[in-house]
C-alpha cells in the first residue's frame, strides 16, 4: 500500500506569506535605492560635497580678490549621441568675480534626444566655494536632429576659499559635465545618426590635468 502525504494548509499559507513579505522587501529596498539617488544629488548641490558645485543664491560674491584663478572644463556623454564640448578649455578670472563660459552640444542622431547634465569640480574640496548663477545643467536639454545648442553656464568661486588652508595656493579647477539621456523608451543604438552613417560620438578626454 502506497502512503500519501497529507500537506498542511496552515504551513502552506505560511509559507505563502514569508515569500509575499520577502518580494515586498526586496522591492521596498531597490525603490528606496533609487529615491536615494536623486535626494543625494540635491544634497551634493546644496552642500558642495563630493565636489558637487552649489548653485548660487547671488549673482555676485561679496568682494572680489586681486588674485587669479584658472577654470578648466571638462565635458562627457553617458549614452547620448551628441557632439559635447566646452567652446573654450579654460578661462583665467579673479576670484570673486562672475564670469560666463559656454558648452556647445549637436544631436548626431535622426531623432529627438533628450539629455540631462551632472557635474562636479576637482579638486573635490573646492565644490563649495564653485557657485552657479545661471546654467544649462539646472534644466533638461532636448536637441532635434543635427540641431546645435549654445549652452551657457555663469559662475563665481567664493573668495572665501583662499581662507581654507587646503586650498590656499590652489591655482586651477576642473568643472566637469557629464551628460545622460533622460528618455529611454528607445534604445539610441537603433536610432540612425542625422548623416546617415553609424559614427561613435568621441567623448572630449576625461581629464584636463592641473
Amino acid at each position: 500500500m502506497t502512503r500519501q502525504t497529507v500537506t498542511d494548509p496552515t504551513k502552506k499559507n505560511t509559507n505563502r506569506v514569508v515569500a509575499g513579505v520577502c518580494i515586498a522587501f526586496f522591492g521596498g529596498m531597490i525603490g528606496m535605492a533609487y529615491a536615494a539617488v536623486p535626494l543625494y544629488a540635491m544634497f551634493c548641490q546644496a552642500t558642495g560635497y563630493g565636489g558637487t558645485v552649489k548653485r548660487a543664491t547671488q549673482q555676485y560674491a561679496d568682494r572680489v580678490l586681486d588674485r587669479d584663478i584658472t577654470i578648466r572644463f571638462d565635458a562627457n556623454t553617458v549614452d547620448v549621441p551628441w557632439q559635447f564640448q566646452p567652446v573654450a578649455r579654460s578661462i583665467t578670472i579673479k576670484i570673486g568675480e562672475t564670469a560666463e563660459a559656454h558648452f556647445s552640444a549637436t544631436n548626431k542622431f535622426s531623432r529627438p534626444i533628450t539629455g540631462r547634465a551632472t557635474f562636479n569640480v576637482q579638486p573635490e574640496l573646492a565644490g563649495p566655494y564653485f557657485n552657479k548663477v545661471e546654467c544649462f545643467c539646472f534644466t533638461d536639454t532636448t536637441l532635434k536632429p543635427g540641431e546645435t545648442l549654445d549652452m551657457p553656464v555663469v559662475f563665481y568661486v567664493d573668495p572665501d576659499i583662499v581662507n581654507a588652508p587646503e586650498l590656499k595656493d590652489l591655482k586651477t579647477i576642473t568643472l566637469s559635465y557629464t551628460m545622460f539621456p533622460v528618455d529611454k523608451t528607445k534604445p539610441v543604438a537603433s536610432s540612425v545618426p542625422a548623416d546617415g552613417r553609424r559614427n561613435k560620438i568621441s567623448d572630449t578626454e576625461a581629464s584636463l590635468g592641473g
